[in-house]
């Protein structure tokens, strides 16, 4: 408020005195008399004044105007003058809305007009980096490789964008197959910026793909180093690399590098169970079957599991039933009620025939969530005992549609091997494998369960079986006074005219524990 009442004084003083010098002017006697050659001019004050400023206003204009005569040169001559920035931010202005243009067509998946409007952006603006890479993603939502190939080259050419080049092209390698070029650029990529966990994540993955474990365990290194991995996950994935290293290593024959190779990789992770297994196999070759036993006895507390039982067997194998299942004791006695722990002790039991010990120890495995293995068992169980031929193939049907029991699933796609990889045969992803019941397959046999023991055997209600096993016994038929009176010389008639190759075998010899358990 009173700044305006200050500008409106000064105003108010500068008007009058204006007024005043005016009329001083008028009131002044004499004049200006100017002379030149035959012309003369008398002015009076007043005119004076207002020639005198006329004047300075053409001078200045004059200078004006030579200005603009001398920046039109420079124009010309290719000088930046404020006429050449003009025209320049006139240019910059339309390249960046062309840009915007852009960058909205490619958010918005329209990948040709994007392209259109980018290559209308590099025209106006002097920015390789932006609107290079914005070609070079348009292209490719357009599904033009070979312009989004050579945008990424260009990119490859500047200091400042190189590693967006170098990625672009690893990413279009992977996409067409070429996994020996899109590693040399993944480690080109790596090179240019190590912290970068996608491009850590690819080498590694091609890496262990080319079974390169060396340098798979360097890249492995690196994302612990700059904070992309947990140390505990590093741990466990290192142990993966050296377990793999170890089992290249006993391909080429070298005995000692695998040894050493295998007892780092079950040092590094303990609990992981192929390395205890190469561990023991290890100090088993060095003769030293105590530190095996250790090995094995430590993976077993960690995670009962049947290769480790196989390679405890193979510590001993010429051992007779009895001593083995003392031997085994090392072994039982950690987690007695552990599913695996039970199935090894039954088929201990089965080979030291056994047969109501091994019955005991089976204990409900055969009829609580039963799979293939356990139903296998009990068949061996119920042939040691005496049972008929019907009653065995009765079990033995039943383990034909019964899920298989935990094995080597990849947690990526689901994909079940026949023995453990550090890499996913389907998928291709790294250290995925887990020890696991696979899920159920979508495509079911035609031939029910209920239908089996029908061709192949039954399951005999007096065989002292629970009754959820006897669910698979077949319906009474019409006419017949009950399928569980029938004789056990008509039920081997009927199992006579089964083909031998319909008789569904054990998964591995009872009390074997060196068996293929898959």
């Amino acid at each position: 408020m009173l700044w305006s009442l200050v500008k409106i004084l000064v105003f108010v003083l500068l008007v009058g005195a204006a007024t005043f010098g005016a009329a001083y002017l008028l009131e002044l006697d004499g004049g200006v008399r100017i002379a030149f050659g035959a012309m003369e001019f008398n002015l009076t004050p007043i005119r004076a004044v207002i020639a005198l400023l006329l004047l300075v206003l053409a001078i200045w204009l004059l200078l004006k105007l030579a200005g603009l005569l001398i920046a039109l040169l420079k124009f010309i001559n290719g000088d930046e003058t404020a006429l050449s920035r003009y025209f320049d931010r006139n240019r910059e202005r339309k390249g960046f809305n062309a840009l915007s243009d852009s960058l909205m067509a490619l958010a918005s998946g329209e990948g040709r007009l994007a392209m259109s409007k980018a290559t209308k952006a590099e025209r106006y603006l002097d920015r390789p980096d932006l609107t290079t890479l914005v070609i070079a993603q348009a292209a490719e939502v357009a599904g033009d490789k070979r312009r989004a190939e050579e945008a990424y080259k260009r990119l490859v050419t500047d200091e400042r964008t190189r590693f967006v080049g170098v990625r672009g092209l690893m990413k279009q390698k992977l996409e067409a197959g070429d996994t020996d070029k899109a590693m040399k650029l993944a480690e080109k990529a790596f090179a240019l910026k190590p912290q970068h966990v996608e491009v850590q994540d690819t080498l590694l993955k091609l890496q262990a793909a080319n079974q390169d474990w060396s340098g798979a365990r360097g890249t492995l290194k690196a994302k612990l180093r700059h904070g992309a991995l947990p140390r505990d996950v590093h741990k466990r994935r290192d142990a993966v690399l050296a377990l793999s290293e170890a089992k290249t290593v006993l391909a080429e024959d070298s005995t000692i590098e695998m040894r050493e190779a295998a007892i780092e990789a079950n040092r590094l992770s303990p609990d992981l169970i192929p390395a205890a297994v190469f561990a023991a196999r290890a100090y088993a070759e060095q003769g030293k079957p105590k530190y095996a036993t250790r090995v094995l006895k430590k993976a077993w507390e960690a995670h009962p599991h049947p290769d480790l039982a196989a390679a405890f067997a193979a510590l001993h194998p010429e051992e007779d039933a009895e001593a083995r299942l003392k031997r085994f004791k090392t072994l039982t006695r950690i987690h007695p009620e552990h599913r695996e722990t039970r199935l090894l002790q039954a088929e201990l039991l089965i080979a030291a025939e056994d047969f109501p010990a091994a019955r005991k120890a089976l204990g409900d495995l055969a009829t609580e969530k039963p799979d293939a293995r356990a139903l296998t068992i009990m068949a061996a169980i119920e042939r040691g005992e005496g049972a008929s031929d019907a009653v065995v193939k009765g079990w033995l049907a039943r383990a034909v549609s019964a899920p298989r029991g935990p094995q080597w699933t990849c947690e990526n796609c689901h994909h079940i091997h026949a023995e453990w990889v550090p890499v996913c045969e389907n998928c291709q992803a790294f250290d995925t494998l887990a020890w696991k019941d696979a899920p159920a397959a979508d495509y079911q046999t035609p031939m029910s369960s209920a239908m089996l023991p029908l061709i192949v055997g039954r399951v005999d209600e007096g065989a002292g079986v629970p009754a959820a096993a006897q669910a698979a016994t077949p319906p009474e038929m019409p006419g017949e006074t009950g399928t569980a009176e029938a004789p056990d010389s008509q039920a081997q008639e009927a199992s006579d005219g089964i083909p031998e190759a319909e008789v569904i075998p054990p998964e591995h010899s009872p009390g074997d524990p060196s068996g293929d358990r898959r």
